[in-house]
């Protein structure tokens, strides 16, 4: 796994912060001007630099802020490995723009129910308050490795890192 450097992002004081033209969509996709950045360096180097506070998001630098539009989540969850099987099991998951977290107490899995509907919207956090929303594909692969949890047999959870993590009820 590899862990890249990050700027020290809790040391920049840039100011006050202006609107500008970036979109990350829900499926991932970043948008500046409503067209997709096709370069998917770019989009990693932009991302290492993303912070949210409160419900916004910004793009910093020792000088400058800018507040973008999120869409659901700034990255998507695309690629799931289990590793050690079992009680020491550990969930390490790939976002799209490369970031690599296990699923545990400072990478919690969180399953919600999106905005009057019963489709559930799993995310696990990557850094700093910034989530993943986990592709279908990869919370397909977590269902099916999910186990009644211990005490309510009707919820169905995934264990990582010693923590069992709830992904829905198996009676609705």
């Amino acid at each position: 796994m590899q862990h890249e450097k990050r700027p020290p992002l809790h040391r920049w004081q840039p100011g006050d912060a202006r609107d500008f033209d970036l979109r990350i969509t829900r499926a991932g996709d970043w948008l500046y001007l409503g067209s997709p950045i096709l370069r998917p360096r770019l989009v990693q180097v932009l991302s290492r630099v993303l912070i949210k506070e409160a419900d916004e998001f910004f793009l910093i630098s020792p000088s400058e802020k800018l507040r973008i539009q999120v869409d659901d989540a700034p990255f998507v969850a695309v690629e799931l490995e289990q590793t050690n099987p079992g009680p020491d099991q550990r969930l390490v998951f790939r976002t799209n723009v490369e970031d690599v977290v296990i699923a545990g107490p400072d990478h919690p899995i969180k399953v919600v129910e999106k905005g009057g509907t019963s489709e559930p919207a799993p995310y696990v956090t990557i850094r700093e308050g910034l989530d993943a929303l986990i592709s279908r594909a990869v919370f397909y692969e977590l269902v099916e490795i999910a186990q009644p949890i211990r005490g309510d047999e009707n919820v169905l959870g995934v264990m990582s890192s010693g923590q069992m993590f709830p992904l829905g009820r198996t009676d609705v």
